[in-house]
């Protein structure tokens, strides 16, 4: 039954249109969407995959259609110091004071698409060890992330790529960092970095 019901959810979200009502994002059909992510470091192009990952990939355009996430920050730039390694960029919740933006629903966690958290892989964050809470954040991998993928538990959601922009990312993530007071987190950076405009491209714009 559990898999005749998610099979049913992919087959909904993958062959219908969708518009845009009170703020919600109804997208044409195209399996895999584009979106160029502008910072104040360079910019990203990422390719999502709503053929694995539906639900996800219409949220994050949601958020996108109704420009919530220009203004908003990254706010954790963490590296693995013990192993050596970088770990993930994470962003889309805050404005540039650290101050929480509005949130809609959390939606389900589809971390079992078959898509794993590797590098510059682009994936939806949850809180509080709550599986199904995500919203919008999101983060990029910056290394083959292998225990952020489902086993015994919910892993991440992966639900796209990085196509172009590696340098923008890589530049991220040399950034200086530290603990911040008002949001209570590490690997915040000292100098925001600011997502300037989120815009959809080639046919999946509205």
């Amino acid at each position: 039954m559990k898999g005749i019901f998610l099979l049913g959810v992919i087959l909904f979200f993958t062959t219908h249109s969708f518009a845009a009502q009170e703020g919600r994002f109804i997208q044409k059909d195209n399996i895999f969407p584009r979106v160029e992510i502008v910072t104040t470091l360079g910019s990203i192009v990422v390719e999502m995959d709503r053929s694995r990952a539906p639900i996800t990939v219409n949220n994050f355009l949601t958020y996108v259609a109704d420009g919530s996430y220009q203004g908003s920050v990254f706010h954790r730039i963490e590296r693995d110091v013990e192993n050596d390694r970088d770990f993930v960029i994470q962003g889309g919740g805050y404005d540039k004071d650290y101050d929480g933006l509005h949130e809609n629903d959390p939606i389900f966690n589809e971390s079992g698409n078959g898509l794993k958290n590797d590098m510059y892989s682009i994936a939806m964050a949850y809180q509080d060890r709550e599986p199904h809470s995500g919203t919008r954040q999101f983060f990029f991998n910056m290394d083959d992330n292998d225990h952020l993928n489902p086993g015994r538990d919910w892993g991440f959601a992966v639900f796209g790529n990085v196509m172009e922009g590696y340098e923008t990312l890589d530049k991220i993530m040399k950034v200086a960092t530290g603990f911040n007071d008002k949001i209570g987190y590490d690997f915040v950076p000292e100098t925001p970095v600011v997502i300037l405009n989120v815009k959809v491209l080639e046919q999946a714009s509205l």
